[in-house]
């Protein structure tokens, strides 16, 4: 996770139902079905999902995260054992819930390899079984730490929150559009594993994304609320056209939540190699190691003048340091974000 440079605030408090959805091109066995398993109703899904999902369902996924990373020398580093472990438990918790699941292999940069001598590590991509699989939403989150802790806020916290949004959806959903699950490595060694998937992919396949929607750090103690996507004079900062219109839909969705919600630029995550692709992209993320400021405690609660995440990349980054309050709140917004785009019969423009 890249430190936030917040740009503008756009106050938002309507409701408006968002879906994220992925593709899981070439990675499987057997495709997704080539429709929804039964009718699809618009807008039903989002409040569905926003009210199905809980932050006491992330929990469950943060405290497994937590406990690899004490068992495997205080971190989930890629390459490393404790990110070995990590993808063992994200594949299980996909797979007990039905959806295709896949690991494909990236290559790691010899300079940042393992001691070992490894030059692979895997992510994890899983896709409903439903949904036309020529039309992708995908939403991705980092699985890996720095080796200096476990993680569990950046970006912990995303993992967590997909995967309580993928078990609550659940595999076969009333969709339109395939959703597509990513969890990527070697985030923290400049975006490897994204990078890594997204040029394994055939102009055509990548052509089959319709968005991406990048979740890196939702958990911050004194979390603010940042959207990414539209904002900035360079594509690198704010996206291919159409990413201004997906972070619409999650910008309003967080908003729905109650809070003020700023749009800020991408500053280089996993959402780089989809942008770079001309792939709508959008971001959620809460802030790291730079200080809210007094407008910004006033506005989402907090601490004026601290950072918003003290444990940001520390061996403290652990389950006391999550604010369940934020989790929550972004865990409804990217729910319903992922419900709308998924039964969305439109196109992203």
């Amino acid at each position: 996770m890249t430190q936030v440079r917040p740009r503008t605030r756009t106050r938002l408090r309507w409701v408006l139902p968002v879906v994220v959805l992925a593709v899981l091109a070439g990675c499987t066995a057997t495709g997704p079905a080539p429709g929804p398993a039964v009718p699809v109703v618009d807008g039903q899904l989002a409040q569905q999902l926003k009210g199905a999902v809980t932050d006491a369902g992330t929990v469950v996924h943060l405290q497994e995260l937590q406990g690899i990373a004490d068992r495997n020398g205080g971190n989930r580093a890629s390459p490393g054992p404790g990110y070995v472990a990590s993808v063992d438990y994200v594949t299980g918790v996909l797979r007990d819930a039905g959806y295709d699941v896949a690991t494909p292999d990236y290559p790691l940069s010899r300079r940042r390899g393992g001691e070992d001598g490894r030059t692979t590590a895997q992510n994890v991509v899983a896709q409903t079984r439903t949904g036309d699989p020529a039309h992708v939403v995908m939403i991705g989150a980092h699985l890996d730490s720095v080796k200096e802790g476990p993680g569990i806020v950046d970006d912990g916290s995303g993992v967590a929150a997909l995967l309580e949004i993928a078990t609550r959806l659940g595999s076969s959903p009333a969709v339109r559009n395939v959703v597509r699950f990513g969890f990527w490595g070697s985030e923290e060694t400049g975006a490897q594993g994204s990078t890594g998937y997204v040029t394994s992919l055939s102009d055509e396949e990548r052509g089959k994304i319709m968005l991406y929607l990048n979740v890196d750090m939702i958990a911050s103690p004194n979390g603010g609320y940042f959207v990414q996507g539209g904002t900035g004079d360079e594509v690198s900062e704010a996206g291919p056209p159409g990413s201004a219109a997906v972070a619409d839909v999650l910008a309003a969705q967080l908003g729905s939540t109650g809070v003020d919600v700023e749009r800020i630029k991408f500053v280089g995550d996993d959402e780089t190699p989809f942008v770079a692709a001309g792939i709508p992209s959008a971001g959620a993320e809460n802030g790291d190691r730079r200080r809210k400021s007094e407008e910004q405690a006033r506005t989402d609660g907090g601490q004026a003048d601290e950072v918003y995440d003290p444990c940001y990349h520390q061996a403290c980054d652990r389950l006391e340091n999550v604010n369940r309050t934020v989790l929550d709140r972004y865990l409804h917004a990217l729910a319903g974000t992922a419900a709308h785009f998924a039964t969305s019969p439109e196109t992203i423009s």
